[in-house]
Parts: structure tokens; C-alpha cells; sequence
């Protein structure tokens, strides 16, 4: 009833403005000479009631949608944790480490999100409260834009859930190590890795998880550029986020008049960071060789690099951001653990030739275009998104949860 009185009481100040605007064209040197003041101050009056009308839809759907979905998923996640419980104390953990961590880390991701979404039911019931309490005050504004908060983190909250849910890969809920390596020795190269790396750090931070700088290469000159960078990103989840931005990233300033455009390329790897799972893979010292870093010429040598290459894959992976040569050895080989399982996952589920890990990180998978106009495009899932500076200031969910789906799509 509250909605329909709303709306019929934003049709009727629609037409309230549209005969005001007939009858200023009729009587516009008359009507500005005398009551133009009075007249924005309708115009404004007008103006905030049709917000307030917006405002109070979006926390509409907000608790609508938490009313209609969220309590079922709540509902399906307790049965889903009763059961892990269950599992857990019927299995003796001792006898097999693999699969105790395995049933441990699904009952741990249960209780989370089932805290997620009991916490999504709170606000929901706390957006529908304050935005009937506000209602009974004669529009309270500053109560409407509380319930409009909690509608927010009932959305992002959904959201976020909705994501996870739609990770099947077995690494997935792991962390992630995420790489980035300038794509050519020139500054505007070095520069734009910084700000890649920029980019997914912020993205960290807006989500309220931690990301470690492990690992960066400056720039050769005096710029604030990076040849090479590892961030780590130690939350669940990261792995299944970030896997889609694996590939060459390219900045493009396109040159009107000229058939050359100015591109500037940097090169993103993700490897899967486990955190606790362990996962048993061997590898022959005969197929590993270990030798200096990729990248030689340094500023200042400071922490001894290791660089180990895979010889039947061909894979190369680095680290120097531990304190000593034992601990660099022992996360490279981590690393190319990692990338190995990735691959060997990949052999069994799907064709190598489409898409593989091997071949995502020598392909394009985004423009970012910044004159003469500003558009981010997404090679592989077709999105394309017209604010630039957002996105680089972190704002990646929308192409996240585009990459996401086109794997489950796939």
C-alpha cells in the first residue's frame, strides 16, 4: 500500500511539473521577472521527492530480494554445515591428512556463510525498519539514507555470495599469488605495471582483505615504475576471483590521424596460494633447472633471487622476496606447484588447446583505452565498461563476475 502511494504520489508531482514547465513557456518574461524564486524552490521540492521515490524502490528490492533469496540459502547452508559436523566426526582425521583438511576447509567455508548471510538478514531487517520508522516521522531523510546503507550492505553481501557460489574449480577457495611483469623496458610500460598493481590492491582493500607485496622489481630510471611485482592475497576466494585476470593487459592512447596508436602492454600470471590445504606433488630434481633471476639488472641487489625453470613445461617462476636463498627456493617451487596442479587439472577437464593456463598468459584479455575517449574492454567476455579511472581505482567487481560466469557458462 506504502509503495502505491508513493508512486501515485510521484505521478502526481510528475504532472505538477509538467504544467508548471507549460506554463512558464507561455509566460516566461513575465513569470522569471516575478516569481522566479518561488519557483525553484518548487523546482527543487519537485526534484527531491521524485529522489526520494528512487531511494526508497532501491530499498525496496534490496529487502525483497533478501526476503525471497537469502532466507532459503540460509536455510540450505545450516543444513550444509549440520552435515560437514556430521562428517567430521565420523572421519578419523589422523589416519589421512589430505582429506581432513579437504572436510575442514568445507565445514570452514559453511560457518561462513552461513555468519554471511545471517548477517545479510540482519540488514535487511534493519533497511526495511528505519525505512518504515522514517515513513511514520513524515520522511525523515536522514533515516531514509541510513535504511539506504543497510540496503547497500544487503546487496553487496548477496553479491558477494552469489560469486563464491559460482567457484567449482578445486582451487578456487584458494588464495592467490598475482604477478605482474611490464611489458617492455620503456617507461610508459614500467608505469602502467604500477598501476595495474595499484589497481588490484585497492580492489583488496575494498573488499576488507589483505594483500602483501612480496616481491618488486623498480624501474631501471628514476620513474616510480616497476618492471615486475608479486602481490599475495591471503583470503579465500582470491584464486576463483582473480584466475580470469590472467593474460596481457594493454593500455591503448589511440593517435587520431595516425595509423600508429600508443600501446603500453603489461603481463598479469595468477597462481592459486594454498592456505592450509595440502596438496602432494613431486617433482624430479632432473627436470628443474635453478638459475639467476629473470630480471638481472638490478638497482640494488638486495635479497638473493631464485629462478627455477620446469623442463617439460617450459614454465619459469621467480621469487626474492623472502630473507634468505632456502626460503626464495622453497616458494618458488611452491609457485611452480601451483601452476603445475592448474595445468594438470586442466589436461583432465578440458581440451589444452582452448584457453589453457600454458597459453592464457601470452594472450589479450583487456584494453584499457584513454584518449581521446575512456573505455575499459574485455576481450574474452565482451563487457565493456565507460569509466576508466574507477576501474583502475579498484572498482573490478563487474569484471570479475564476468569472467566468472563465462567459465561456469563455459
Amino acid at each position: 500500500m506504502a509503495a502505491f502511494v508513493s508512486r501515485a504520489r510521484a505521478a502526481s508531482l510528475c504532472l505538477k511539473f509538467q504544467s508548471l514547465t507549460t506554463k512558464r513557456s507561455s509566460n516566461q518574461a513575465h513569470f522569471f521577472r516575478i516569481h522566479a524564486s518561488q519557483f525553484m524552490d518548487d523546482d527543487h521540492k519537485l526534484y527531491k521527492q521524485l529522489g526520494l521515490f528512487s531511494l526508497k524502490k532501491k530499498i525496496e528490492d534490496a529487502v525483497l530480494r533478501a526476503e525471497n533469496s537469502a532466507r532459503p540459502a540460509l536455510d540450505l547452508e545450516e543444513a550444509r554445515w549440520i552435515r560437514q559436523e556430521e562428517v567430521m566426526r565420523e572421519s578419523d582425521l589422523w589416519d589421512d591428512l589430505v582429506k581432513s583438511s579437504e572436510i575442514l576447509g568445507k565445514l570452514a567455508h559453511s560457518a561462513k556463510a552461513v555468519d554471511a548471510l545471517k548477517d545479510l538478514k540482519y540488514k535487511a531487517e534493519e533497511a526495511k525498519l528505519i525505512s518504515q520508522l522514517a515513513d511514520v516521522e513524515g520522511i525523515n531523510y536522514s533515516l531514509l539514507k541510513q535504511a539506504y546503507s543497510a540496503s547497500l550492505a544487503v546487496n553487496k553481501i548477496w553479491g558477494q555470495y552469489e560469486m563464491v557460489n559460482l567457484l567449482k574449480g578445486p582451487y578456487d577457495t584458494e588464495g592467490a599469488s598475482l604477478i605482474i611483469k611490464a611489458g617492455s623496458e620503456s617507461l610508459k610500460a614500467e608505469m602502467w605495471a604500477k598501476d595495474l598493481l595499484n589497481m588490484y590492491v585497492k580492489w583488496a582493500k575494498k573488499l576488507g582483505c589483505r594483500s602483501r607485496l612480496v616481491e618488486k622489481h623498480p624501474s631501471i630510471s628514476n620513474y616510480d615504475g616497476i618492471k615486475l611485482a608479486t602481490v599475495e592475497f591471503e583470503f579465500e576466494c582470491a584464486y576463483g576471483y582473480l584466475s580470469g585476470e590472467k593474460g596481457i593487459h594493454n593500455m591503448i592512447n589511440l593517435q587520431s590521424g595516425s595509423a600508429y596508436n600508443e600501446v603500453s602492454s603489461a603481463c598479469v600470471d595468477v597462481i592459486p596460494l594454498f592456505l592450509g590445504r595440502m596438496y602432494d606433488l613431486k617433482i624430479k630434481d632432473d627436470e628443474l633447472i635453478i638459475s639467476p633471476p629473470l630480471l638481472s639488472k638490478e638497482k640494488t641487489p638486495t635479497k638473493p633471487t631464485v629462478c627455477i625453470q620446469h623442463i617439460p613445461t617450459g614454465i619459469t617462476v621467480q621469487s626474492s622476496g623472502e630473507r634468505s636463498y632456502l626460503a626464495n627456493k622453497i616458494k618458488a617451487l611452491n609457485r611452480l606447484k601451483a601452476k603445475l596442479l592448474v595445468i594438470a587439472e586442466e589436461e583432465k577437464n578440458s581440451d589444452m588447446s582452448k584457453d589453457s593456463d600454458l597459453e592464457a598468459c601470452h594472450k589479450e584479455i583487456r584494453r584499457y583505452i584513454s584518449h581521446p575517449y575512456k573505455l575499459v574492454q574485455d576481450v574474452k567476455t565482451g563487457i565493456q565498461l565507460p569509466d576508466l579511472n574507477s576501474i583502475l581505482d579498484g572498482n573490478i567487481e563487474a569484471l570479475i563476475r564476468a569472467h566468472i560466469k563465462s567459465r561456469c557458462t563455459n
